[in-house]
């Protein structure tokens, strides 16, 4: 099973918003996670989209590589702070406020989709296992939560004026 990654570092974003994106596109297979963010409508998707076609790119000069992009899944991608430039911007009455231009290193990990374990199916002549019968643990997750209210707050009160 092939894995890269590629990172682009002093991205000028914040790590917040590159989250966002980074949320959309995490377990994904490569194709739709280019289509996403193809039309996404965050000005740091493109950043995104080129780091996640270098961590393609790096997957296919992998020894051991199928040859097939469409089995790529975007196994994990994550934004690191990077520095962050202080600036000054004048204020009244001679004060002066600080302005914080964050940057963010964005991390793409890709791997190859490892193929399916066939799946053991259960019949019907094995007896379940569970001391509840399926009907049973059916009506019990079905039923409503008890609400318990306070007998004070119950009650409307009035107090009258003498």
């Amino acid at each position: 099973m092939v894995e890269a990654q590629a990172t682009g570092r002093y991205v000028r974003t914040s790590v917040q918003k590159a989250g966002l994106v980074l949320d959309v596109i995490r377990g994904r297979d490569v194709n739709h996670a280019l289509a996403a963010l193809r039309f996404a409508r965050k000005r740091v998707a493109k950043h995104i989209e080129k780091v996640l076609r270098s961590a393609i790119a790096n997957a296919q000069q992998k020894d051991g590589f199928s040859g097939d992009v469409e089995q790529l899944v975007v196994s994990a991608c994550y934004a690191n702070e990077g520095p962050s430039v202080k600036r000054v911007r004048p204020a009244p009455m001679g004060r002066a406020f600080q302005i914080v231009k964050r940057m963010a290193h964005l991390t793409v990990h890709v791997r190859e989709r490892v193929a399916a374990a066939p799946v053991e199916t259960v019949t019907d002549d094995e007896p379940a296992t569970e001391t509840e019968t399926p009907v049973r643990a059916r009506k019990r997750a079905a039923r409503k939560p008890v609400v318990k209210r306070n007998a004070k707050t119950a009650k409307k009160t009035t107090k009258s004026r003498h």
